[in-house]
Protein backbone atom coordinates (compact mmCIF):
# COMPACT_ATOMS: atom_id res chain seq x y z
CA UNK A 1 0.00 0.00 0.00
CA UNK A 2 1.38 3.49 -0.89
CA UNK A 3 0.76 5.92 1.63
CA UNK A 4 1.22 9.96 0.87
CA UNK A 5 2.46 12.43 3.89
CA UNK A 6 1.75 15.75 3.16
CA UNK A 7 3.39 18.54 5.32
CA UNK A 8 4.05 22.49 4.89
CA UNK A 9 7.77 20.95 4.99
CA UNK A 10 10.29 18.15 4.72
CA UNK A 11 13.65 18.49 5.88
CA UNK A 12 15.44 15.55 3.97
CA UNK A 13 18.82 15.77 5.01
CA UNK A 14 19.76 14.73 1.59
CA UNK A 15 18.91 16.32 -2.08
CA UNK A 16 17.19 18.07 -2.40
CA UNK A 17 17.16 19.63 1.02
CA UNK A 18 13.87 19.69 1.42
CA UNK A 19 10.15 18.48 -0.03
CA UNK A 20 6.67 19.37 0.74
CA UNK A 21 5.46 15.27 0.91
CA UNK A 22 6.70 12.11 0.96
CA UNK A 23 5.51 8.68 -0.73
CA UNK A 24 6.02 5.63 1.19
CA UNK A 25 5.61 1.92 -0.64
CA UNK A 26 5.22 -0.43 2.23
CA UNK A 27 8.27 0.33 4.53
CA UNK A 28 10.30 2.50 2.26
CA UNK A 29 10.62 5.97 1.27
CA UNK A 30 8.73 5.73 -2.80
CA UNK A 31 9.48 9.78 -3.30
CA UNK A 32 10.07 13.13 -1.63
CA UNK A 33 8.83 16.39 -3.82
CA UNK A 34 7.07 19.21 -3.64
CA UNK A 35 3.79 20.87 -5.92
CA UNK A 36 1.07 18.54 -6.95
CA UNK A 37 1.42 15.17 -5.11
CA UNK A 38 0.83 11.95 -6.63
CA UNK A 39 -2.15 9.87 -5.86
CA UNK A 40 -2.10 7.46 -3.36
CA UNK A 41 -3.91 4.57 -1.46
CA UNK A 42 -4.01 6.60 1.88
CA UNK A 43 -3.14 10.14 2.31
CA UNK A 44 -2.08 11.55 5.57
CA UNK A 45 -2.53 15.68 6.04
CA UNK A 46 -0.06 17.39 7.90
CA UNK A 47 -1.03 21.04 7.49
CA UNK A 48 1.36 23.57 9.02
CA UNK A 49 3.77 20.49 10.34
CA UNK A 50 7.66 20.22 9.64
CA UNK A 51 9.15 16.18 8.69
CA UNK A 52 12.37 15.22 9.64
CA UNK A 53 14.47 12.21 9.54
CA UNK A 54 13.32 9.72 12.46
CA UNK A 55 15.69 9.86 15.32
CA UNK A 56 18.45 7.33 15.82
CA UNK A 57 19.41 6.89 19.70
CA UNK A 58 22.83 5.52 19.63
CA UNK A 59 23.16 4.33 22.99
CA UNK A 60 19.74 2.95 25.18
CA UNK A 61 19.17 0.31 28.19
CA UNK A 62 15.60 -0.01 27.23
CA UNK A 63 14.93 -3.11 30.13
CA UNK A 64 16.08 0.04 32.60
CA UNK A 65 14.52 2.52 31.05
CA UNK A 66 11.16 1.00 31.06
CA UNK A 67 12.05 -0.41 34.62
CA UNK A 68 12.76 3.40 35.43
CA UNK A 69 9.68 4.68 33.94
CA UNK A 70 7.81 2.33 36.99
CA UNK A 71 9.23 4.92 39.26
CA UNK A 72 9.54 8.34 38.43
CA UNK A 73 9.16 9.52 41.80
CA UNK A 74 12.79 8.28 42.85
CA UNK A 75 14.04 10.56 40.38
CA UNK A 76 12.41 13.36 41.35
CA UNK A 77 13.70 13.09 45.01
CA UNK A 78 15.92 16.19 45.83
CA UNK A 79 17.65 14.58 49.42
CA UNK A 80 18.18 11.24 51.42
CA UNK A 81 15.13 11.59 53.01
CA UNK A 82 12.94 12.38 49.90
CA UNK A 83 14.89 9.23 47.87
CA UNK A 84 13.88 7.19 51.14
CA UNK A 85 10.32 8.12 51.01
CA UNK A 86 10.14 7.53 47.58
CA UNK A 87 11.70 3.96 47.83
CA UNK A 88 9.15 2.99 50.50
CA UNK A 89 5.99 4.04 48.16
CA UNK A 90 7.64 1.86 45.58
CA UNK A 91 8.28 -0.84 47.76
CA UNK A 92 4.90 -0.90 49.08
CA UNK A 93 3.71 -1.62 45.87
CA UNK A 94 6.18 -4.53 45.21
CA UNK A 95 5.38 -8.20 46.71
CA UNK A 96 8.85 -9.48 46.04
CA UNK A 97 12.40 -8.04 45.76
CA UNK A 98 12.63 -4.69 44.34
CA UNK A 99 15.10 -2.56 42.48
CA UNK A 100 14.38 0.91 41.77
CA UNK A 101 16.52 3.14 39.38
CA UNK A 102 17.51 6.98 38.57
CA UNK A 103 18.30 8.96 41.60
CA UNK A 104 21.12 11.43 41.29
CA UNK A 105 22.42 12.84 44.10
CA UNK A 106 24.97 15.41 42.25
CA UNK A 107 21.84 18.34 42.31
CA UNK A 108 21.01 17.53 45.87
CA UNK A 109 21.96 20.62 48.17
CA UNK A 110 23.49 17.78 50.52
CA UNK A 111 24.52 14.44 48.87
CA UNK A 112 23.83 12.22 51.54
CA UNK A 113 23.48 8.34 50.74
CA UNK A 114 21.58 5.98 51.95
CA UNK A 115 22.99 3.11 54.37
CA UNK A 116 22.14 -0.38 54.81
CA UNK A 117 20.13 0.67 57.98
CA UNK A 118 18.34 2.95 56.60
CA UNK A 119 17.21 0.83 53.65
CA UNK A 120 16.30 -1.87 56.13
CA UNK A 121 14.20 0.20 58.02
CA UNK A 122 12.17 0.52 54.70
CA UNK A 123 11.68 -2.68 54.06
CA UNK A 124 12.75 -6.28 55.46
CA UNK A 125 12.60 -7.78 52.21
CA UNK A 126 15.62 -7.88 49.15
CA UNK A 127 15.59 -3.78 48.43
CA UNK A 128 18.22 -1.24 46.60
CA UNK A 129 18.50 1.28 45.14
CA UNK A 130 21.05 2.79 41.99
CA UNK A 131 22.13 5.61 41.02
CA UNK A 132 21.38 7.06 37.88
CA UNK A 133 23.94 5.65 36.05
CA UNK A 134 24.08 2.23 37.02
CA UNK A 135 27.75 2.08 38.28
CA UNK A 136 26.36 2.22 41.92
CA UNK A 137 23.38 0.98 44.13
CA UNK A 138 22.45 0.69 48.05
CA UNK A 139 21.00 -2.25 49.09
CA UNK A 140 19.63 -3.25 52.33
CA UNK A 141 20.97 -6.26 54.70
CA UNK A 142 18.14 -9.05 53.23
CA UNK A 143 19.26 -7.91 49.72
CA UNK A 144 23.46 -8.05 50.10
CA UNK A 145 22.89 -11.51 51.67
CA UNK A 146 20.57 -13.28 48.78
CA UNK A 147 22.42 -11.96 46.46
CA UNK A 148 25.20 -13.19 46.45
CA UNK A 149 27.08 -9.68 46.26
CA UNK A 150 28.99 -9.60 49.15
CA UNK A 151 31.38 -11.93 48.27
CA UNK A 152 32.70 -10.03 45.22
CA UNK A 153 35.15 -6.83 44.57
CA UNK A 154 33.40 -3.65 45.50
CA UNK A 155 31.62 -3.94 48.28
CA UNK A 156 31.98 -0.91 50.49
CA UNK A 157 32.65 -1.32 54.50
CA UNK A 158 32.75 0.83 57.61
CA UNK A 159 36.30 1.00 59.71
CA UNK A 160 34.77 -2.30 61.74
CA UNK A 161 34.07 -4.41 58.47
CA UNK A 162 30.61 -3.96 57.92
CA UNK A 163 29.15 -3.56 54.89
CA UNK A 164 27.85 0.32 54.37
CA UNK A 165 25.06 -0.92 52.00
CA UNK A 166 26.94 0.75 48.85
CA UNK A 167 28.00 -1.77 46.03
CA UNK A 168 30.25 -0.86 42.73
CA UNK A 169 32.03 -2.84 40.18
CA UNK A 170 31.27 -6.85 40.63
CA UNK A 171 29.35 -6.52 43.34
CA UNK A 172 26.89 -4.07 42.19
CA UNK A 173 26.26 -6.26 38.64
CA UNK A 174 26.19 -9.59 40.74
CA UNK A 175 23.22 -7.47 42.74
CA UNK A 176 21.45 -6.42 39.52
CA UNK A 177 21.68 -9.29 38.29
CA UNK A 178 20.47 -11.45 40.72
CA UNK A 179 17.02 -8.81 41.23
CA UNK A 180 16.94 -9.81 36.98
CA UNK A 181 16.63 -13.04 37.75
CA UNK A 182 13.24 -12.57 39.35
CA UNK A 183 11.63 -11.25 36.56
CA UNK A 184 9.98 -13.30 34.18
CA UNK A 185 10.45 -12.73 30.29
CA UNK A 186 6.90 -11.54 29.92
CA UNK A 187 7.66 -8.99 32.66
CA UNK A 188 11.13 -7.74 30.27
CA UNK A 189 9.20 -7.74 27.07
CA UNK A 190 6.65 -5.53 28.62
CA UNK A 191 9.93 -3.29 30.46
CA UNK A 192 11.09 -3.20 26.93
CA UNK A 193 8.01 -2.34 25.07
CA UNK A 194 7.05 0.38 27.26
CA UNK A 195 10.74 1.96 26.61
CA UNK A 196 10.16 1.31 23.01
CA UNK A 197 6.83 3.20 23.14
CA UNK A 198 8.45 6.31 25.00
CA UNK A 199 11.20 6.03 22.25
CA UNK A 200 8.33 6.76 19.67
CA UNK A 201 6.54 9.32 21.25
CA UNK A 202 9.67 11.43 21.34
CA UNK A 203 10.63 10.93 17.04
CA UNK A 204 12.91 8.67 17.92
CA UNK A 205 12.72 5.43 15.56
CA UNK A 206 15.72 3.71 15.90
CA UNK A 207 17.98 2.58 18.90
CA UNK A 208 21.33 1.05 19.47
CA UNK A 209 20.29 -1.42 22.56
CA UNK A 210 23.15 -1.98 24.80
CA UNK A 211 23.00 -5.15 26.51
CA UNK A 212 25.53 -6.64 29.24
CA UNK A 213 26.42 -10.28 28.86
CA UNK A 214 26.05 -12.27 31.99
CA UNK A 215 23.77 -15.09 31.42
CA UNK A 216 20.67 -13.01 32.92
CA UNK A 217 21.53 -9.73 30.72
CA UNK A 218 22.23 -12.45 27.63
CA UNK A 219 18.22 -13.77 28.50
CA UNK A 220 17.09 -10.00 28.23
CA UNK A 221 18.57 -9.42 24.95
CA UNK A 222 17.75 -13.00 23.63
CA UNK A 223 14.09 -11.88 24.83
CA UNK A 224 14.32 -8.99 22.77
CA UNK A 225 15.49 -10.85 19.83
CA UNK A 226 12.27 -12.22 19.56
CA UNK A 227 9.75 -9.77 20.07
CA UNK A 228 12.18 -6.76 18.40
CA UNK A 229 9.91 -7.34 15.18
CA UNK A 230 6.78 -6.04 17.07
CA UNK A 231 8.38 -2.93 18.80
CA UNK A 232 7.16 0.31 17.81
CA UNK A 233 10.77 1.58 17.03
CA UNK A 234 14.03 -0.62 15.03
CA UNK A 235 16.79 -1.99 16.99
CA UNK A 236 20.52 -2.50 16.30
CA UNK A 237 21.52 -4.74 19.59
CA UNK A 238 25.02 -4.86 21.27
CA UNK A 239 26.04 -7.42 23.34
CA UNK A 240 28.96 -6.08 26.34
CA UNK A 241 30.81 -8.87 25.62
CA UNK A 242 34.43 -9.96 24.80
CA UNK A 243 33.49 -13.70 23.64
CA UNK A 244 33.22 -13.16 19.97
CA UNK A 245 31.78 -16.40 19.47
CA UNK A 246 28.82 -15.76 21.59
CA UNK A 247 28.34 -12.50 19.22
CA UNK A 248 28.78 -14.52 15.98
CA UNK A 249 26.57 -17.52 17.55
CA UNK A 250 23.84 -14.29 17.93
CA UNK A 251 24.14 -13.49 14.14
CA UNK A 252 25.62 -10.05 15.82
CA UNK A 253 27.53 -7.97 13.19
CA UNK A 254 29.33 -5.91 16.49
CA UNK A 255 30.78 -6.72 19.77
CA UNK A 256 31.07 -4.59 22.98
CA UNK A 257 29.04 -1.83 23.54
CA UNK A 258 28.80 -0.71 26.86
CA UNK A 259 31.59 -3.16 27.61
CA UNK A 260 33.37 -1.55 30.87
CA UNK A 261 36.33 0.07 30.29
CA UNK A 262 35.82 1.87 33.59
CA UNK A 263 33.09 3.30 35.59
CA UNK A 264 31.38 6.45 35.78
CA UNK A 265 32.06 9.83 36.86
CA UNK A 266 29.40 10.07 39.50
CA UNK A 267 30.29 6.76 41.01
CA UNK A 268 33.95 7.52 41.40
CA UNK A 269 34.93 4.76 39.06
CA UNK A 270 35.70 6.74 35.98
CA UNK A 271 39.66 5.38 35.59
CA UNK A 272 41.18 8.58 35.48
CA UNK A 273 45.11 9.62 35.32
CA UNK A 274 45.22 11.28 38.50
CA UNK A 275 43.28 11.51 41.44
CA UNK A 276 39.71 12.71 41.98
CA UNK A 277 39.41 15.47 43.40
CA UNK A 278 36.87 14.99 46.05
CA UNK A 279 37.60 11.29 46.99
CA UNK A 280 40.18 8.77 46.85
CA UNK A 281 41.98 6.92 44.29
CA UNK A 282 41.86 7.09 40.36
CA UNK A 283 38.89 4.83 39.58
CA UNK A 284 38.27 1.54 38.47
CA UNK A 285 40.27 -0.48 35.83
CA UNK A 286 38.20 -3.33 34.80
CA UNK A 287 40.50 -5.17 32.23
CA UNK A 288 44.32 -4.74 31.51
CA UNK A 289 46.06 -4.27 28.45
CA UNK A 290 46.10 -7.44 27.02
CA UNK A 291 43.14 -8.34 27.57
CA UNK A 292 41.78 -5.43 25.56
CA UNK A 293 44.54 -6.14 22.91
CA UNK A 294 43.27 -9.50 22.98
CA UNK A 295 39.51 -8.26 22.46
CA UNK A 296 40.55 -5.76 19.83
CA UNK A 297 42.68 -8.16 17.67
CA UNK A 298 40.06 -10.87 17.72
CA UNK A 299 36.71 -8.86 17.37
CA UNK A 300 38.36 -7.03 14.43
CA UNK A 301 39.83 -9.98 12.50
CA UNK A 302 36.47 -11.71 13.10
CA UNK A 303 34.45 -8.86 11.14
CA UNK A 304 32.94 -7.48 14.08
CA UNK A 305 32.67 -3.89 14.58
CA UNK A 306 33.91 -2.88 18.01
CA UNK A 307 32.45 -0.83 20.46
CA UNK A 308 33.57 -0.01 24.46
CA UNK A 309 32.83 2.14 26.92
CA UNK A 310 35.20 4.46 28.26
CA UNK A 311 35.09 7.69 30.25
CA UNK A 312 38.03 8.70 32.38
CA UNK A 313 41.16 9.87 30.69
CA UNK A 314 43.57 6.90 31.29
CA UNK A 315 40.28 4.52 29.95
CA UNK A 316 40.09 6.63 26.98
CA UNK A 317 44.10 6.04 26.26
CA UNK A 318 44.07 2.94 26.93
CA UNK A 319 41.88 2.19 24.66
CA UNK A 320 43.40 3.94 22.04
CA UNK A 321 46.76 2.29 22.72
CA UNK A 322 45.44 -0.44 22.18
CA UNK A 323 43.69 -0.31 18.81
CA UNK A 324 46.67 1.69 17.91
CA UNK A 325 48.83 -1.57 18.41
CA UNK A 326 46.27 -3.58 16.55
CA UNK A 327 46.73 -1.13 13.40
CA UNK A 328 50.32 -1.44 13.50
CA UNK A 329 50.02 -4.75 12.53
CA UNK A 330 47.93 -4.40 9.51
CA UNK A 331 49.21 -3.60 5.44
CA UNK A 332 47.67 -0.74 4.18
CA UNK A 333 44.77 -2.16 2.72
CA UNK A 334 43.75 -3.83 6.20
CA UNK A 335 44.49 -0.27 7.59
CA UNK A 336 41.64 0.80 5.07
CA UNK A 337 39.26 -1.97 6.43
CA UNK A 338 40.04 -1.19 9.67
CA UNK A 339 38.53 2.24 9.12
CA UNK A 340 35.87 1.88 7.33
CA UNK A 341 34.94 -0.61 10.68
CA UNK A 342 34.23 2.31 12.74
CA UNK A 343 35.16 1.05 16.24
CA UNK A 344 33.51 2.58 18.48
CA UNK A 345 34.00 4.54 21.92
CA UNK A 346 30.71 5.03 23.78
CA UNK A 347 31.03 8.80 25.98
CA UNK A 348 34.56 9.37 25.69
CA UNK A 349 33.85 12.18 27.54
CA UNK A 350 37.80 12.86 29.11
CA UNK A 351 39.49 13.17 26.29
CA UNK A 352 42.84 15.35 25.58
CA UNK A 353 43.10 17.19 22.46
CA UNK A 354 46.41 14.67 21.69
CA UNK A 355 44.14 11.47 22.72
CA UNK A 356 41.18 13.25 20.24
CA UNK A 357 43.95 13.42 17.25
CA UNK A 358 44.97 9.94 17.71
CA UNK A 359 41.86 8.41 17.77
CA UNK A 360 40.82 10.69 14.67
CA UNK A 361 44.05 9.02 12.92
CA UNK A 362 42.44 5.26 13.82
CA UNK A 363 39.16 6.39 12.89
CA UNK A 364 37.45 5.80 15.70
CA UNK A 365 33.68 6.67 15.68
CA UNK A 366 32.55 8.51 18.97
CA UNK A 367 29.00 7.79 20.28
CA UNK A 368 28.12 10.84 22.77
CA UNK A 369 25.67 11.82 24.87
CA UNK A 370 25.07 15.85 24.78
CA UNK A 371 22.96 15.17 27.71
CA UNK A 372 25.87 14.41 29.91
CA UNK A 373 26.81 17.90 29.78
CA UNK A 374 23.70 19.62 30.39
CA UNK A 375 23.17 17.68 33.34
CA UNK A 376 26.41 17.81 34.65
CA UNK A 377 28.91 20.22 32.83
CA UNK A 378 28.56 23.54 33.77
CA UNK A 379 30.45 25.31 37.15
CA UNK A 380 29.64 23.75 40.30
CA UNK A 381 28.23 20.82 38.49
CA UNK A 382 29.03 17.09 38.93
CA UNK A 383 32.23 17.45 36.71
CA UNK A 384 33.87 20.36 38.28
CA UNK A 385 33.34 18.58 41.95
CA UNK A 386 34.78 14.90 41.24
CA UNK A 387 37.32 16.50 39.27
CA UNK A 388 38.27 20.26 39.72
CA UNK A 389 37.37 23.22 36.69
CA UNK A 390 40.67 22.53 35.28
CA UNK A 391 39.46 19.28 34.24
CA UNK A 392 35.80 19.35 34.18
CA UNK A 393 36.19 22.42 31.29
CA UNK A 394 37.57 20.37 28.24
CA UNK A 395 35.10 17.32 28.80
CA UNK A 396 33.07 16.24 26.28
CA UNK A 397 34.71 17.93 23.01
CA UNK A 398 31.98 17.73 20.65
CA UNK A 399 33.16 20.96 18.43
CA UNK A 400 36.68 18.98 18.47
CA UNK A 401 35.16 15.63 17.30
CA UNK A 402 33.82 17.28 14.50
CA UNK A 403 36.57 19.72 13.50
CA UNK A 404 38.97 16.38 12.99
CA UNK A 405 36.48 15.29 11.04
CA UNK A 406 35.56 12.29 12.71
CA UNK A 407 32.42 9.69 12.61
CA UNK A 408 30.10 10.78 15.22
CA UNK A 409 26.65 9.66 16.38
CA UNK A 410 24.75 10.83 19.40
CA UNK A 411 22.57 8.79 22.08
CA UNK A 412 21.33 9.45 25.10
CA UNK A 413 22.12 6.35 27.62
CA UNK A 414 18.31 6.39 28.94
CA UNK A 415 17.44 5.69 31.61
CA UNK A 416 20.68 7.45 32.29
CA UNK A 417 19.56 10.88 30.79
CA UNK A 418 15.77 11.27 29.51
CA UNK A 419 15.03 9.61 25.66
CA UNK A 420 14.24 13.06 24.55
CA UNK A 421 16.50 14.32 21.34
CA UNK A 422 15.20 17.48 21.24
CA UNK A 423 17.06 17.78 25.02
CA UNK A 424 19.98 16.52 23.34
CA UNK A 425 19.68 18.89 20.44
CA UNK A 426 19.62 21.61 22.90
CA UNK A 427 22.44 20.65 25.02
CA UNK A 428 24.96 20.46 21.97
CA UNK A 429 23.78 24.35 21.51
CA UNK A 430 24.55 25.12 25.09
CA UNK A 431 27.80 23.19 25.92
CA UNK A 432 29.52 25.06 28.69
CA UNK A 433 32.21 25.51 26.49
CA UNK A 434 31.20 28.36 24.00
CA UNK A 435 33.75 26.98 21.54
CA UNK A 436 32.46 23.23 21.69
CA UNK A 437 28.73 24.36 21.04
CA UNK A 438 26.87 22.55 18.05
CA UNK A 439 24.29 24.49 15.67
CA UNK A 440 20.84 23.07 15.80
CA UNK A 441 21.34 21.58 12.57
CA UNK A 442 24.42 19.96 13.44
CA UNK A 443 22.71 18.22 16.38
CA UNK A 444 20.56 17.09 14.56
CA UNK A 445 22.59 15.72 11.81
CA UNK A 446 24.42 13.74 14.56
CA UNK A 447 20.92 12.34 16.40
CA UNK A 448 19.90 11.22 12.72
CA UNK A 449 22.56 10.52 9.61
CA UNK A 450 26.05 10.40 12.75
CA UNK A 451 24.40 7.59 14.69
CA UNK A 452 22.70 5.84 11.51
CA UNK A 453 26.48 5.58 10.37
CA UNK A 454 27.83 4.66 13.60
CA UNK A 455 25.94 1.19 13.03
CA UNK A 456 26.65 0.95 9.22
CA UNK A 457 23.07 1.88 8.67
CA UNK A 458 23.50 5.17 6.39
CA UNK A 459 21.79 3.37 3.72
CA UNK A 460 19.02 2.68 5.32
CA UNK A 461 18.63 5.71 7.33
CA UNK A 462 19.67 8.74 9.05
CA UNK A 463 17.66 10.93 5.77
CA UNK A 464 14.80 10.82 3.64
CA UNK A 465 15.29 9.87 0.45
CA UNK A 466 13.90 7.14 -2.02
CA UNK A 467 14.69 3.72 -1.38
CA UNK A 468 15.62 4.35 2.57
CA UNK A 469 13.41 3.11 5.42
CA UNK A 470 10.35 5.00 6.05
CA UNK A 471 10.96 6.72 9.07
CA UNK A 472 10.40 10.26 10.24
CA UNK A 473 9.14 12.28 12.88
CA UNK A 474 6.54 15.48 12.10
CA UNK A 475 6.43 18.19 14.11
CA UNK A 476 4.02 21.03 14.21
CA UNK A 477 7.01 23.60 14.72
CA UNK A 478 10.23 23.68 12.66
CA UNK A 479 12.47 22.41 14.81
CA UNK A 480 15.23 24.24 12.69
CA UNK A 481 13.64 27.12 13.10
CA UNK A 482 11.88 27.48 16.64
CA UNK A 483 13.65 29.95 19.35
CA UNK A 484 13.33 26.65 21.53
CA UNK A 485 13.42 22.81 21.38
CA UNK A 486 12.22 23.07 25.42
CA UNK A 487 9.00 20.70 25.20
CA UNK A 488 8.73 19.94 21.88
CA UNK A 489 7.32 16.77 20.89
CA UNK A 490 5.86 15.05 17.36
CA UNK A 491 2.44 15.08 16.13
CA UNK A 492 3.31 11.94 14.40
CA UNK A 493 5.96 9.15 14.51
CA UNK A 494 6.32 6.70 11.45
CA UNK A 495 8.98 4.03 11.52
CA UNK A 496 9.61 1.46 8.71
CA UNK A 497 6.30 3.11 7.25
CA UNK A 498 4.26 2.34 10.09
CA UNK A 499 2.51 5.01 12.22
CA UNK A 500 3.77 4.17 15.67
CA UNK A 501 2.72 7.14 17.45
CA UNK A 502 0.09 10.35 17.29
CA UNK A 503 -0.31 13.24 19.51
Amino acid sequence: MRTLYRASRVHTLSYPASGEWILVDGRHVQRVGTGEPPEADRVVELPGATIVPGFVDAHVHLTDTGAQLQTPEVAQARSVDELLAAVRRVAERRQGPALVLGFDESVWERPEQPTAGDLDAVSSRPLAVARVDGHVAYANTAALEASGALGEEGVDRDIRGRPTGRLTRRANATLCEWFASNLADRDIEDLQLQAAALAASHGVTTVHEMSVADELELRDLQVLLRHRARLPVDVVAYLATSDVSRCLDLGLGRIGGDLTIDGSIGARTAWLRQPYRDGEGTGARYFDDDEVAELFHDGHLAGLQVAVHAIGDAAIGQVVTTWERVYRTLDSRGRRHFRARRHRIEHCEMVDPDLLERAATLGLAMSVQPGFDAAWGEPGGLYERRLGWDRAAGMNPFRSMLERGMEVGAGSDSPVTTLDPMWGIAAFGSHHDAGQRLTREEGLRLFTIGSARLAHQEDKKGSIEPGKHADFAAFDLDPLRTPSLSGLRPILTVSLGRDVYAA
